[in-house]
């Protein structure tokens, strides 16, 4: 069973809309790390506005707040609009300027959910892809050929240390191109490479 495609944003985005004469904003961004998306929130929160409510998903790593609206009202279905949608590494704020009239928990679910929906759905969109750090030694004779080849493979060279006896590289990859790429290593190495994993960020958007 293949795992769903995941997204991130590829920049921020904006969306406002008016229910009942209340002001919702929606704004939206790509986040790596908690505390990048507790910064945007800070940034963008409106201290005049009546609510500015928001979640975050990273990974396994998800936060939510009601900023003072009923309970599960405003939140949690941001929240679920991120996971909905297929977001990962992403941050919604929806501000609220109340306009006189109460929506009442249904109401407010629905605006609040409604307008994350539609910004995150209008926004430019990149698929997320989950990527494996390799590192491993050449000799010099093989260097030139093994480059070339990874790099045909989608494979990024993020450091070369050459030695006495040869090349020590350092490659990211796709996770879903490890098998291919280790059986084009051994090939051209003659099976002289000692092949190791080495802790990566885990993902990256395609053309962010």
């Amino acid at each position: 069973m293949s795992t769903p495609e995941r997204f991130m944003l590829k920049a921020p985005a904006m969306l406002e809309r008016e229910v009942k004469k209340s002001i919702f904003l929606a704004q939206a961004a790509p986040v790596a790390t908690p505390a990048e998306a507790m910064e945007f929130i800070a940034t963008v929160s409106d201290p005049d506005a009546t609510h500015n409510c928001w979640a975050y998903l990273i990974g396994q790593t998800y936060r939510s707040d009601d900023a003072g609206e009923p309970g599960g009202t405003a939140g949690r279905p941001i929240l679920q609009v991120i996971e909905g949608q297929g977001f990962d590494r992403t941050v919604v704020v929806v501000t609220r300027w109340f306009g006189g009239t109460k929506l009442g928990a249904g109401g407010l679910v629905r605006a609040y959910g409604g307008t994350a929906a539609e910004c995150l759905r209008t926004a430019p969109r990149v698929p997320i892809v989950e990527m494996v750090g390799l590192t491993f030694g050449c000799g010099f004779s093989e260097h030139a050929l093994l480059r070339a080849r990874l790099e045909a493979m989608d494979c990024q060279i993020m450091a070369e240390e050459f030695g006495a006896n040869g090349v020590g590289l350092h490659i990211t990859l796709p996770v879903a191109r490890e098998a291919e790429v280790r059986t084009r290593i051994t090939d051209i190495t003659r099976g002289q490479a000692t092949i190791r994993v080495v802790e990566e960020d885990g993902a990256q958007g395609v053309g962010a």
